[in-house]
């Protein structure tokens, strides 16, 4: 995961603080390189405006979650990052924790760095009453893969406790792997969540954000960066349709360009064929979704050099949501994106599966762990 350090909602919360102050509370709420803040009954957190469609697309996203109230499993309880980003969420009232660990040992690492965390659910899997029933249908998903003396091991590790609590409707999604890697949170989702009816594959975008000059905010979706290493023609259509949702749910008005070496034939080779192939594959799909391909970069993204090389799309130099030929462009893409356009990137966000499964990178902190959480809450 890849972000800016004072990426945050805009907005007055109540702190679900407990009276003891420490360092690190001073720093979360109030960073003092993001301009002025608010000091009131709360904090009016400081962090830069992110705006889509005139609105901050976290007030965006908090709207949508605010009449639609959701539960979020945490699989890392005692996480001091988790606890933090914890205490922001229940001060909002708009999305509960769910935190999977052993009752006393989250209050007592809540109590040690300060954070309030009542309202909050923690749910141990060394005491679940729903154990039995959770364990006979974890076996009936495996079916016949795992025993259930191995579901029940499984289940004692809480990835895989969290993704059945999932599944079960006990919570609406998930956000681990603050302290594990990507394969142990996309293994369980696999094969408990599974891949929604019609798709075959999971994939991922990525969220990229910057400041526009009009004081609105530019923002892209980016895919696959993060999970399909070499997709196929049939795979990349999946991930345009995945992108394009995932783009709506944040205030994007999809124009997808299918990225290439080559623009509309001006170069050959088998790559240049699978995403010429693929978009006009997901053409036919989404009729009513701009879609244009096959283009270089600076094609999808300059009217003046669309009109150079005599594109008639609509997608052409105005693209927004880019379908990159494999995970090598897309992860390079993204990156350079990042770290020499400015660009804010929120993600690896996960598409295809059946309920929201979001990954953490073990080097985040809590804004990025409080971030991701709203933006996969919202998924849901």
């Amino acid at each position: 995961m890849y972000f800016n350090d004072a990426f945050l909602p805009n907005f007055v919360v109540d702190t679900q603080k407990s009276e003891k102050i420490t360092s690190q509370f001073v720093t979360f709420f109030i960073d003092p390189g993001c301009g002025p803040c608010i000091i009131k009954s709360g904090i009016e957190t400081p962090f830069p405006e992110l705006k889509t469609g005139g609105i901050n697309m976290f007030e965006f996203l908090i709207k949508k979650l605010k009449a639609h109230p959701r539960k979020i499993v945490f699989t890392e309880g005692t996480d001091p990052r988790i606890l933090e980003a914890s205490a922001r969420l229940l001060s909002g009232n708009f999305l509960k924790p769910v935190l999977v660990g052993n009752p006393d040992e989250i209050a007592a690492a809540a109590e040690d760095i300060g954070f309030n965390i009542r309202g909050a659910e923690i749910i141990d899997p060394e005491n679940f009453d729903g154990m039995d029933e959770m364990v006979d249908e974890m076996v009936a998903l495996r079916k016949g893969k795992m025993t259930a003396d191995e579901c029940r091991a499984a289940l004692k590790k809480s990835n895989y406790f969290g993704t059945m609590l999932v599944k079960m409707g006990k919570a609406d999604c998930l956000l681990g792997g603050a302290t594990y890697s990507t394969a142990d949170t996309v293994r369980p989702a696999l094969q408990l969540i599974k891949t929604k009816p019609g798709n075959k594959i999971v994939s991922s975008c990525f969220i990229m954000v910057r400041p526009a000059a009009s004081g609105e905010n530019e923002v892209l979706a980016m895919a696959d960066c993060a999970i399909n290493i070499k997709p196929n023609e049939d795979e990349l259509v999946e991930i345009c349709k995945e992108t394009v949702s995932c783009a709506k749910i944040f205030g994007v008005d999809p124009k997808v360009a299918f990225l290439s070496y080559s623009t509309l034939g001006s170069g050959k080779g088998e790559d240049v064929d699978k995403m010429r192939n693929a978009c006009e594959k997901a053409k036919a799909l989404m009729p009513d979704t701009p879609i244009g391909g096959e283009f270089q970069f600076d094609a999808a993204v300059s009217p003046v050099v669309a009109k150079t090389k005599h594109i008639t799309s609509s997608v052409g130099g105005h693209a927004n949501t880019f379908i990159f030929p494999d995970i090598n462009a897309g992860n390079i893409g993204y990156k350079i994106a990042q770290r020499l356009g400015s660009f804010d990137a929120y993600g690896p966000i996960l598409l295809g599966l059946n309920a929201p499964i979001n990954d953490l990178s073990r080097g985040c902190n809590a804004q990025e762990v409080y971030s991701m959480a709203i933006i996969t809450a919202a998924l849901a």
